[in-house]
């Protein structure tokens, strides 16, 4: 018990330093983005440039900080990033279970970023102590449909009944805030499922896998998602969402496994 709430202490500061740091580098006096509201309405005197420069020095320091720090950084995020609900929901005791726990959240945050990159939005944030949430969420929720996908030889309608649930826990929790820091989250759930129904989706994928997911597992999901998308945003909108949307993720998983 005591280990799990220092692993959600760390996901937490880890948010929390991540948005510092992009304050600071949004009010940079080099910075080619909108400053951050704190200094963008502060009224004109003479030191407010110098605040710019402060900031300019704070992240140059940072940033040589870092490269001292040994860090689990992926060198490249891509399909073979991806892992199945087995490695993230394993059976046994808590070492196995927090450790499927971290590497859920770990590589979500990753993947989910990787997306938004491509999709070309700007500065995104996202929470790792959401998607520690999504997994709790889970285990305590849909552990029946967890067992069913994680079993041998599971069904691709058992995978997609846990996919269906994992995509509904990410858009109840939220884990992606776009934006610059302050700016206000948007209201639909566009910008969320777009990101997060192709990582849902390649984790099925990598579930069905025989082997080790290849590279250009993460593009076929976002591709397969986007023809779906419409489909899928019917489904999430719906009071039964993960029965709803169970059936969409079979028929992707049954084309493309």
């Amino acid at each position: 018990m005591l280990r799990q709430i220092s692993e959600d202490v760390r996901a937490n500061l880890k948010d929390r330093l991540r948005e510092l740091r992009d304050v600071i580098r949004q009010s940079r006096h080099d910075s080619a983005g909108e400053p951050p509201p704190e200094i963008a309405n502060l009224p004109p005197f003479p030191g407010k440039s110098l605040l710019g420069h402060a900031a300019s020095a704070v992240d140059e320091a940072l940033t040589i900080a870092e490269s001292f720090i040994p860090h689990s950084r992926p060198l490249k995020v891509d399909g073979t990033m991806v892992k199945s609900l087995r490695t993230y929901f394993p059976e046994g005791d808590e070492d196995r279970q927090i450790g499927g726990e971290r590497q859920f959240r770990r590589d979500m945050y990753y993947l989910t970023r990787a997306i938004l990159a491509g999709y070309g939005i700007d500065n995104p944030r996202v929470h790792e102590a959401s998607f520690s949430a999504v997994h709790t969420a889970m285990r305590k929720r849909h552990a029946d449909l967890l067992a069913g996908a994680t079993a041998d030889a599971a069904a691709t309608d058992q995978v997609a009944a846990a996919c269906a649930a994992l995509l509904v826990e990410c858009l109840n929790h939220r884990p992606v805030q776009p934006g610059e820091i302050g700016s206000p989250i948007p209201s639909d759930l566009s910008v969320d499922i777009k990101c997060l129904a192709p990582v849902v989706l390649a984790c099925g994928l990598a579930t069905k896998a025989d082997g080790p997911p290849e590279p250009d597992i993460l593009e076929i999901a976002v591709l397969a998602a986007e023809v779906r998308e419409d489909r899928i945003r019917q489904a999430c909108a719906q009071p039964n969402a993960v029965q709803e949307l169970t059936p969409v993720l079979a028929t992707l998983l049954a084309h493309l496994t």
